[in-house]
């Protein structure tokens, strides 16, 4: 059975990928929010290591069927990173960000966005990762993403960290 089908299979609804979708408060302009909780079949000083660590990092950070030709960091508050990531038909997507805070084993906050042709940053949204202990060996992880500008760009972050984190789960299967 593929690591995939193994890892879906090994979840109960409690553990089911969860996917929310926030708006501003009453009488706000709308703040689309982006938040997917999930759990890993690994502890979680593992999971956090697998963010934190460029050579875990561009083995499994990007959506299914994309591969990490370039990535650079400085994985420490204040550090930032670049990164492109290809798609299956060559093209290149290019982001970078600035690491805001790493709390070990419990959060890890960036700053996410798009470059344009000419290397120029696009809106910027700020992740926020959360790590904790769900027992047995198990981490929850919930990702938080804003504020973006329409529901269909967090609609289409939402698509890519699902697959994303899919490829996580395969990699601490390994």
């Amino acid at each position: 059975m593929a690591a995939r089908e193994r890892t879906a299979d090994a979840v109960d609804d409690a553990t089911r990928p969860a996917v929310h979708h926030a708006t501003g408060r009453s009488g706000e302009e709308p703040r689309q929010e982006l938040v997917i909780s999930r759990i890993f079949d690994a502890p979680v000083d593992l999971v956090f290591r697998m963010w934190t660590e460029g050579d875990h990092l561009r083995n499994w950070c990007c959506p299914t069927g994309m591969t990490v030709p370039f990535s650079e960091g400085d994985i420490r508050p204040g550090g930032s990173f670049r990164t492109c990531m290809r798609g299956p038909d060559g093209s290149e997507y290019w982001l970078r960000g600035t690491y805001r805070e790493i709390v070990p084993n419990q959060r890890l906050v960036f700053t996410h966005a798009w470059l344009d042709e000419a290397g120029r940053p696009k809106h910027e949204t700020v992740v926020t990762i959360t790590f904790a202990d769900a027992g047995a060996g198990r981490t929850s992880l919930t990702l938080h993403q804003g504020f973006f500008l329409t529901d269909s760009s967090r609609d289409g972050h939402g698509s890519g960290w699902q697959q994303t984190l899919d490829n996580l789960a395969e990699y601490l299967a390994k």
